[in-house]
């Protein structure tokens, strides 16, 4: 953390848990993300040149989704630089200012395009005939561009922090108490508009899809396929949100109220609650990094093209390894 203005002689530094957890956590979601996400997008674009039909809306989404991640994944090696090389930023302050503007890019763009896909799902399952009237890929791409401008435009104030010297150092990605007012009011809106309308819309639209579907399986009216793929689609996000995002927004809230707290009143006797507070800040964090990780399955578990390329495909490979063994 950055110092406070008058710095006590115990400060509860971490310093040496974020030099340690850092590094191994970003370069593990990096290579890890890199090939899930390249991977889904190489089957995205063999299975459309090879159908030469454009992507569907559902397609759409998860194709945006795919690539607000690889956004993030390329960012994790400069955040792994920066602790490796003990907390000393050698890449800019240009470059700086740009990390956390792309780290909450991501994760809200994250956010946003789960909750439309989750959305299109229940009509799908709900609704089916109006999904079918939906399935308009300009609508998917308008709604895909407003997503971007959303996130974007506001996550704008994160582009003033920048670096600052501190010990003969460059500092970046830590937090500038001279602000913390600030960061705490726009945390509490981006808390309700970014974490929990999102969280309920996801939860109401997958409780009414699975009361309707355990309707639909006493009459055999859904094929066990779309039974899987819908069930796929309820695990896999409510996973990613409580894995990686309810964790964040909730050890977040109470660590600038902590900070805030720290700030006016000092440290006191016992460093053990900001510690730990400060520690699953840091692993927390870390989860929120690794959606990235996560949001593959979807393309592969419930993407509309991915499954049946990937069916097509296996016949092939079989063919061809007859074909090799049959002239050896």
């Amino acid at each position: 953390m950055r110092s406070l203005d008058t710095v006590p002689t115990n400060n509860c530094s971490i310093s040496q848990f974020k030099h340690t957890v850092y590094p191994i956590a970003y370069l593990f979601i990096f290579f890890l993300g890199l090939v899930g996400n390249i991977t889904s997008l190489v089957f995205f674009v063999a299975s459309s040149v090879r159908k030469k039909v454009s992507l569907t809306p559902v397609n759409i989404l998860m194709l945006n989704l795919l690539l607000s991640d690889l956004m993030l994944v390329c960012s994790l090696p400069f955040r792994a630089s920066y602790f490796l090389m003990d907390s000393n930023w050698v890449f800019g302050d240009v470059t700086c200012r740009i990390m956390s503007y792309v780290f909450y890019i991501n994760m809200y763009g994250s956010v946003y395009f789960l909750t439309v896909l989750s959305m299109v799902r229940f009509v799908a399952i709900v609704k089916p005939f109006a999904y079918v009237r939906w399935q308009n890929p300009r609508r998917a791409w308008i709604i895909c561009v407003v997503i971007w401008m959303i996130v974007s435009l506001a996550s704008i104030p994160l582009l003033k922090a920048g670096t600052h010297e501190e010990n003969e150092k460059t500092r970046c990605l830590d937090l500038g108490h001279s602000n913390l007012e600030t960061i705490i009011i726009l945390n509490r809106g981006v808390l309700f508009l970014g974490f929990v309308v999102p969280f309920a819309i996801i939860s109401v639209c997958y409780i009414f899809a699975a009361v309707y579907l355990i309707k639909l399986k006493k009459r055999n009216q859904r094929s066990q396929f779309n039974q899987k793929k819908s069930c796929s689609l309820v695990i896999i996000v409510l996973l990613i949100f409580l894995a990686c995002f309810m964790p964040y927004h909730v050890v977040r809230t109470l660590f600038l109220e902590a900070e805030r707290d720290i700030k006016i009143n000092g440290y006191g006797d016992s460093c053990l609650y900001i510690e730990t507070l400060r520690k699953a800040a840091v692993v927390t964090h870390v989860l929120a990094s690794g959606n990235s990780c996560l949001d593959p399955l979807l393309f592969i578990f419930v993407g509309e093209n991915f499954i049946r390329f990937w069916k097509h495909q296996s016949p092939r490979r079989q063919s061809c390894m007859i074909e090799q063994n049959v002239k050896a």
